[in-house]
């Protein structure tokens, strides 16, 4: 755990209202690059401190009570779902950014359900970040708890005709879906709005769990129950 003393400035001159931030996450390399595009944004965010694990980030922010704490959502010995809501039941002056190396609807609505602010895919630029981060200094909350009944719909997903695919989450069945298609990465991710790195991710785990090496196999399947569905649709009366 690391505590960074706040800058101080000659007597006599005031001293300007920066929002601080401490940063949850057990790569190094990670902490260091989310503070260099913070310090180095015009919005003049101060990093106070960083953490590595759930343990020292409740020392931390008990100590620096800071005006945003960005949790990564695993952690070494917990998770940052379960840290976001502790923290905001025990710190309501602090808001919680929520950075997932898999965004999807069901983490999105376990953020929301825990109180975050706001809740970002790692793949996102550094401008997405320090813009996001200045809104929740400022008192925005990007993360709407009415929101909540629209997202379960989202999540819902009609009872599949191969029970492989409900191994799918919803995502992974968008995604699936889509590749029966024919789009490439490229075009689900613009589809989508996801990096084409996190599509890939998505088309990966999808194989895996539908027991399948190629993805012409995937496109075969997501194919076939498009049109039985279609068939299906055009039956009823």
């Amino acid at each position: 755990m690391v505590i960074r003393e706040q800058g101080a400035l000659p007597a006599g001159e005031p001293s300007p209202v920066r929002p601080t931030v401490v940063i949850v996450d057990d790569h190094e390399v990670v902490r260091q690059g989310i503070r260099r595009a913070l310090e180095q944004s015009a919005g003049g965010c101060e990093v106070i401190g960083e953490a590595r694990t759930v343990a020292e980030a409740h020392t931390l922010i008990d100590q620096t009570a800071p005006d945003v704490a960005i949790l990564d959502v695993v952690l070494p010995d917990g998770d940052g779902i379960r840290l976001c809501r502790d923290l905001r039941a025990k710190h309501p002056g602090t808001s919680c950014l929520l950075l997932t190396s898999f965004p999807e609807p069901r983490g999105l609505l376990s953020a929301t359900l825990a109180g975050a602010a706001a809740y970002l895919g790692k793949d996102g630029s550094a401008t997405d970040l320090v813009s996001t981060v200045c809104a929740l200094a400022n008192g925005e909350q990007l993360l709407r708890p009415d929101r909540v009944s629209a997202l379960l719909d989202e999540l819902t997903v009609s009872p599949p005709d191969d029970p492989r695919i409900a191994l799918l989450t919803a995502q992974e069945h968008r995604v699936f879906e889509l590749i029966g298609q024919g789009m490439s990465n490229r075009q689900i991710g613009e589809q989508l709005h996801l990096a084409e790195r996190t599509v890939k991710n998505y088309t990966s785990r999808l194989l895996s769990k539908l027991h399948m090496e190629r993805r012409s196999e995937a496109a075969a399947l997501a194919a076939r129950l498009s049109e039985r569905h279609a068939q299906q649709q055009a039956r009823r009366p």
